[in-house]
């Protein structure tokens, strides 16, 4: 009998041309939404690295550098999805296929995901040796080379990019210039004030910043390499390396020349479901033209990657079901440019008919917040938030929900106080920005079936984009895990089955000394980044041996092993210890005959240290011997453990002081250097009450009285600033120092990694009063046990 069975049909194919952020996660979607034998994808990936994570592009700079691969041939393979490097040639949409390198392949769909390319202004020079771009990764090996023959570097653009080449031309140790047409910084984000609050904090880094300046030319030495650049005002900037970082423009040329409608200023014209003006031709991303907008930023291509690759699949008839549409989105976002943190979301510049507007300028902490409200003034429109965006999330979700505000509008912009009034609670909080997911959607994967962050990921895409979420996915995870009943895990790693106050107290019991013997008596493989320095920091708390020794050097890092603190372009911080801020007329000289020695840049800092910054690795044995000489030693700025204990100038000098501030500010110093804990650990003693010394913004607090000294604990600074909480009063000094000793033992002892004092106390069953009744009721029996530990610790050091 014959067989009349007919042969399987042709699967669809889908090319896309492009294999950016955006393309990546368009081929993502795809395979989400369609089985691997549904339909074949091929993508043209015109560099030779598959798809990476264009938003740190400057991290590439760290040491080491991380790996922002977010594809691999690998995972393709997995995946069905078949790559062809090179450039896509010719698309001819009459016989639907694209040349690359002369291979001409057919699609059933195809996706433009080409991006964008830099604009580089015309002016003469431009193509002179020495002058960059600032797009891929090999655009910034090229500009990592030509660094080490260089001495200054100019960024032509003040905008987002523009400031993170900056910081990385400082990182490569070049003087670092910025040069903006415009009159501030960020004119496509900021206001002139938030510009201006920007400015001042970049020119604090030792990065000079030029405003209101036209190039017009730059020129060249005898051998063709970059000299300078000249104004239109007449004024010049020498310099030998040049990062032009003047805006983008869409990758258009190769849609254009297949015939596709293109915008009047460039782009590629998509309707709602991003189809082009051919049925089967889609674009994605920066090279794509939505409603007169072209978006440079990642998240709304994500969006456009989404409902694009719903389109497609209906399109071939792999997915039932609406079309999805891409209806535009918002530009809110939240950076940290080099080092500080900008937030624009909404309305920010206030274009809004009759719109209102509260703001605050602080340039003591070098802060700008600013809101555009409605007419009436009961609803966020948007703002700006320039030096803290820690209520990011929140005025976000206030602007696109459009809640009615019910306290008064400034007070979601000042500085937040004990008991102060709080922003208004939603039952369903913004998480991701990036992505738009909600805390509902994150509880929703977590009743799936979701039971980590990575999995949360894949389930939501929260967490994908910039990656500043992750904290508070990881917060909520454990909160609903707890919810529901569930078992939380709080191991300290894969390699130890037991959290940080589980392995401190065995490694207590059993008397290990080195890593060696934890690992064999209760780990498993060889250790992390994780476990190894915690280990590294409870043996230290509990023996107090030296840490370079062999046994214990491998588990430190750099900073330890050098007893300075590496900087963004690769110099080392020295910085010797001061007691209480309390120093002689010979220290300063010593300090600053060392800083003239070695060229080193003298700066004082809030905890009344001086900072030596700018020294290389091999001059630190020089310098340290020297100082150590003259009778200083590590100040631990850099160390999980005591940083300083601020004081003010107490009843000695002061008209106001009633104790003597600085010797108690000494004495505690003395006695707590070298005291490795879960985390940074910084105190202050105000011989009154006016408390010049900050002691209730620090981890352990002592302030005056008339009649002794009164404790605070638990506060700190940061992003999140935590005032300090009353544990006794009116103490005499020696009662100070027994209740210390227990505080901070019993701290070290039950903290969990990386687990700052306030995090601490408020995770404690019982909070302070709790605290209260172990630590000076004596509760547990334990405080001999932990002023033993305290005494064997100072006695060691």
């Amino acid at each position: 009998m014959t067989n009349t069975t007919s042969p399987a049909p042709p699967r669809p194919h889908v090319i896309v041309i492009g294999n950016g952020m955006v393309g990546h996660r368009l081929i993502e979607q795809l395979r989400a939404s369609a089985d691997a034998h549904a339909l074949d994808i091929t993508v043209i990936s015109e560099e030779s690295r598959l798809a990476y994570d264009r938003v740190h592009l400057s991290s590439h700079f760290d040491d080491p550098r991380p790996d922002l691969a977010l594809a691999t041939e690998a995972g393709y393979v997995e995946s069905a999805v078949q790559v062809v490097y090179g450039r896509a040639g010719h698309v001819d949409l009459a016989a639907r296929t694209v040349t690359v390198e002369g291979r001409v392949l057919s699609y059933d769909a195809a996706v433009f995901a080409t991006g964008s390319f830099p604009f580089v202004p015309p002016v003469p020079g431009k193509d002179a040796a020495g002058v960059f771009v600032y797009r891929t990764l090999d655009d910034l090996d090229a500009i990592r080379a030509a660094a080490t023959h260089s001495k200054t570097g100019v960024v032509i653009g003040g905008g987002l990019l523009g400031l993170e080449a900056a910081g990385a031309l400082q990182k490569l140790g070049l003087e670092t210039h910025v040069v903006e047409f415009a009159p501030h910084l960020m004119p496509a984000q900021l206001d002139p004030e938030g510009g201006a609050t920007l400015k001042r904090t970049i020119e604090g880094m030792g990065i000079s910043v030029h405003l209101s300046r036209s190039t017009t030319e730059l020129t060249v030495d005898d051998s063709g390499r970059l000299s300078g650049l000249n104004f239109a005002d007449g004024s010049r900037l020498e310099t030998d390396l040049l990062v032009f970082s003047a805006g983008i423009r869409p990758r258009d040329d190769l849609a254009r020349a297949a015939g596709l409608t293109i915008g009047e200023r460039g782009g590629i014209q998509i309707d709602d479901t991003g189809r082009t003006s051919d049925p089967h031709v889609y674009a994605v991303g920066e090279c794509a033209l939505h409603d007169g907008r072209i978006y440079g930023l990642v998240a709304p291509g994500y969006q456009m990657a989404k409902a694009t690759a719903v389109n497609v699949l209906r399109e071939l008839g792999v997915l039932d079901g609406e079309p999805l549409h891409f209806r535009g989105a918002d530009l809110s976002t939240k950076l940290k440019l080099l080092g500080v943190e900008v937030g624009s979301f909404g309305d920010a510049k206030g274009v809004t008919p009759d719109c209102r507007t509260v703001s605050l300028s602080d340039n003591v902490r070098g802060t700008y917040s600013k809101l555009v409200l409605s007419a009436d003034g009961t609803t966020v429109l948007g703002g700006l938030l320039v030096g803290d965006t820690a209520r990011y999330s929140d005025l976000l979700d206030l602007t696109l929900s459009g809640t009615p505000l019910t306290i008064p509008p400034e007070t979601l912009i000042v500085p937040p106080l004990p008991g102060g009034a709080a922003l208004p609670a939603s039952a369903d909080s913004l998480i991701c920005s990036c992505e738009n997911v909600r805390s509902s959607a994150i509880c929703a994967a977590i009743g799936d079936g979701a039971r980590d962050v990575a999995a949360l990921k894949k389930c939501t895409s929260a967490g994908t984009g910039c990656g500043g979420c992750v904290p508070s996915m990881h917060g909520l995870l454990q909160s609903e895990l707890r919810r529901l009943g569930e078992t939380v895990s709080n191991h300290l790693c894969e390699h130890y089955a037991y959290s940080r106050q589980e392995l401190f107290d065995l490694i207590r019991v059993k008397g290990h000394q080195t890593w060696d013997e934890v690992l064999e008596a209760h780990g498993s493989g060889l250790g992390c980044e994780i476990c190894k320095p915690a280990v590294g920091s409870i043996l230290a708390s509990l023996h107090n041996d030296l840490i370079v020794k062999p046994a214990h050097a491998p588990l430190q890092d750099t900073n330890d092993a050098f007893l300075a603190n590496i900087q963004k372009n690769g110099t080392y911080s020295v910085m010797p210890r001061v007691p209480g801020g309390e120093i002689t007329a010979e220290g300063l000289i010593a300090i600053g005959e060392v800083a003239r020695q070695f060229g080193l840049y003298c700066k004082i800092t809030g905890g009344q240290r001086i900072d030596l910054l700018g020294a290389h690795r091999d001059d630190l044995p020089a310098i340290w011997e020297q100082l150590i000489a003259a009778g200083f030693e590590s100040g631990h700025a850099y160390g999980k453990s005591l940083r300083t204990v601020k004081s003010c100038v107490g009843s000695t000098w002061c008209r106001y002081g009633v104790q003597d501030s600085t010797s108690l500010a000494v004495r505690l110093e003395l006695r707590y250097r070298g005291l490795r804990s879960p985390h940074k650990l910084k105190s202050g003693v105000s011989g009154c009450t006016r408390e010049c010394a900050e002691a209730r913004s620090k981890d352990f607090g002592i302030i005056a009285t008339e009649k002794g000294w009164n404790v605070y604990v638990g506060g700190n600074g940061g992003v999140t600033p935590k005032h300090a909480v009353l544990l006794a009063s009116d103490l005499h000094e020696d009662e100070v120092v027994t209740l210390l000793d227990r505080y901070l033992m019993y701290y070290v002892r039950t903290a969990d990694r990386l687990q700052r004092t306030s995090t601490w106390l408020e995770n404690l069953d019982g909070g302070l009063e709790y605290l209260k009744s172990v630590i000076v009721d004596d509760r547990l029996g334990i405080c001999a046990e932990l002023e033993a530990d305290m005494a064997r610790h100072v006695g060691s050091y």
